[in-house]
This record gives C-alpha cells, sequence and structure tokens, in this order.
C-alpha cells in the first residue's frame, strides 16, 4: 500500500458498495475529535509540539493492536504536492483544512479508506469512520472501538463536567459530528428544499455541501449533520439525526413519486437528456458536470435507466473534480483544458460501461 493507491484509485469502499438506502443515502460519517491532554491545542501550540504528537501517533502506529482495524498508512502533508492533497480532499480522506492550514499536519488511512485519523487538524486527533449508505450505528461503532484502543495508550484531555476538550467549543463534550450525505433531487425539483433546511436547523442540525462547511450543494447532494455535542451522549445525537434522516428519505421519495405521477415524461426527458450531454460533450464545467450525473443516479433509482451501475457515478463524481483532473493529466491544467478533459473521461468512462454490460448479455 503506498500514497499512489490512495491517489489513483477514485472509488473508496463508501462509493463501491451499496449501503442500507443507498439510493438516496451516499454514506454515513462518524467523526471524533480528540485532544491529547500534555499538549495545547493545535490553535496555540508551537512546531515542535505538532511533531511530538506526530510521532506519538507514529508509535502508537506501530504497535499491533492497532492493525486489528485494518493495514494503515502514515501519510505527512508536508510531503504532499498541493495536487495529491486536493485528491485527499476530494475523496472525503482529509480535511480542507488539514490540506491547507496544518503544514505539521498528517493522516492515517486503512487501504479501503473505511477509516482516516487526521493529526494536528483543528484538533490533535480526528477518528473518522466512513461508511456505504444509511449505517449510523455500525459507524458508531467502528468509531467507539478505535477511540477506546487509541484512549488505552494516550492520555485524552477530558473534563468530568464537560466531557472531552476540543479547540472548537461546538465540539466540546462527545466530540462527535455525525454526518449522512444523501442525493435529494426530488425535493430540489419540488422546490422543497428551502423551507425544508431552516426546520432542520431548529432541530439543531446543519445542512452543507458535499465537502462540507462553506461547500455548494454540487449535484443535489447535501450533508446532514449535527451541530452541538455538549449534554448529550453519541447515541442520543445519532438516534436523532437518524430521526432527521428518515424523514428526509420519506419525503425524498413522495417527491419522486410525485414527479412520477405529474410530470413523469418531463423527467425521462431531463435524465435522458443529461445523459446525452455526458455521452457526447466535447467540454463541460464541473456544475454541469454535477447535474447531469445528479440526473442520470435519479433516473437509474427510478427505472428510466437499467443498464448501468450508480457505482460509475460515484466513481465519476469524484474523478470529474479538478485535483483528480490534474493529477491524472501530470500537472495543473487551466480551467478550460480541465473542462475539455472532464468531458473526454466520462465519454471514456461510459462508454468503457457500455462495452462491458453489452459483453456480459
Amino acid at each position: 500500500m503506498s500514497l499512489e493507491h490512495f491517489l489513483h484509485q477514485a472509488v473508496s469502499s463508501w462509493m463501491s458498495e451499496e449501503g442500507p438506502d443507498s439510493d438516496i443515502v451516499l454514506s454515513t460519517r462518524i467523526r471524533l475529535a480528540r485532544n491529547f491532554e500534555q499538549y495545547k491545542f493545535p490553535t496555540l501550540f508551537s512546531h515542535e509540539e505538532a511533531k511530538q504528537i506526530t510521532s506519538e501517533m507514529e508509535r502508537v502506529l506501530q504497535t499491533a493492536g492497532l492493525q486489528k482495524f485494518g493495514r494503515m498508512e502514515l501519510l505527512k502533508i508536508s510531503e504532499l504536492q498541493p495536487l495529491q492533497k486536493r485528491v485527499l480532499v476530494e475523496k472525503h480522506l482529509i480535511s480542507p483544512h488539514l490540506a491547507e492550514d496544518s503544514p505539521e499536519g498528517a493522516v492515517l488511512l486503512t487501504e479501503n479508506e473505511e477509516i482516516s485519523i487526521m493529526i494536528n487538524e483543528e484538533d490533535h486527533i480526528r477518528i473518522q469512520c466512513l461508511f456505504p449508505g444509511l449505517q449510523l450505528t455500525n459507524a458508531l461503532m467502528a468509531a467507539n472501538e478505535i477511540d477506546d484502543w487509541l484512549e488505552s495508550h494516550i492520555q485524552y484531555a477530558f473534563d468530568e463536567k464537560y466531557g472531552y476538550l476540543t479547540s472548537c467549543p461546538t465540539n466540546v463534550g462527545t466530540g462527535i459530528r455525525a454526518s449522512v450525505m444523501m442525493h435529494l433531487p426530488g425535493l430540489i425539483l419540488t422546490q422543497q428544499m428551502n423551507r425544508i433546511i431552516p426546520a432542520i436547523n431548529q432541530l439543531g442540525f446543519v445542512v452543507r455541501g458535499i465537502y462540507g462547511e462553506g461547500s455548494e450543494a454540487l449535484g443535489n447532494i447535501f450533508q446532514i449533520s449535527n451541530q452541538i455535542t455538549l449534554g448529550k451522549s453519541e447515541e442520543d445525537i445519532c438516534r436523532d439525526l437518524m430521526g432527521v434522516v428518515s424523514q428526509l428519505i420519506s419525503q425524498e421519495r413522495s417527491a419522486r413519486e410525485a414527479l412520477r405521477k405529474t410530470s413523469n415524461i418531463q423527467l425521462e426527458d431531463r435524465v435522458f437528456r443529461s445523459l446525452g450531454v455526458l455521452t457526447n460533450s466535447r467540454i463541460i464545467e464541473s456544475k454541469e458536470a454535477a447535474r447531469c450525473l445528479s440526473d442520470v443516479r435519479l433516473g437509474i433509482d427510478m427505472g428510466y435507466i437499467d443498464q448501468m451501475s450508480k457505482t460509475i457515478l460515484n466513481e465519476l463524481m469524484i474523478l470529474t473534480q479538478p485535483g483528480f483532473l490534474q493529477q491524472y493529466a501530470g500537472g495543473q491544467l487551466r480551467p478550460h483544458e480541465r473542462d475539455i478533459r472532464r468531458a473526454a473521461l466520462i465519454r471514456e468512462r461510459l462508454k468503457m460501461e457500455s462495452e462491458k454490460i453489452k459483453g456480459e448479455e
């Protein structure tokens, strides 16, 4: 396993496998924020302290116990090129903050990319478990198991009254951020999301785009996550999130059914027009590609398209991002050059999928 494995393989296990409710829920993520008791928070510590924390985690990595969660590779951010860091962000393996603002940062990754442990991000360590479909309970169990093992080897910053201490006050307590990535084209097309988002916010949850805080909801993909961790248990937070997500799933399915009844031919036309754009375009911008991929995914889920796997769309969702495009090109590309290469890559990948299906018939 090497850096090249993580950079050139677009599809992580959360993209290639189908989980519960995967027609709407793309993935579930549990992230736990933890800090070492004996060091200042990353907002205040020195470069030397940051190096010591990375060394501590390297030492922990050498112990046999951590390997039971899968073989892990340590990548140091300072040793990565800007494009390489961007690719890891696009695959949801590291955060933009770790890539851009953490010169002494690092990340531990398992081969299947379900588990990553970011080092020296906003907190000393951030444990992330990323599973396909709606799997809050399984993701929480996996994250807690890693957390318990690390806590037996590391003295965490913990207060009896407040719980786990973190750099950001909103993470104090359990230190958990539970999030679910959802594809919600039905609610967008029926113009319901503008009403739904404020209602979700009032329940203590936040709705963001595909790459989290500050990002746009490209391709009708939204992240729903908890906002507050203090005063609630991890199980309570996940149960409350499950309630919100279950409601959204029900509303999205109802919206899709309403579209089928009231605008079936128009929706089918939209799906196949988007498929035509993806199959034939010579130049395509990232926003248009994301919109068309969303339409085609909806077409598969609603039965309009029956000879295409959603896995190919998951792959293209990542492959067509600027970092991946430039990684494949071997260097920086201007925006216009990226749009040309994006169109060519989509055409080639869809052609391969079509030939594969014909070969299986």
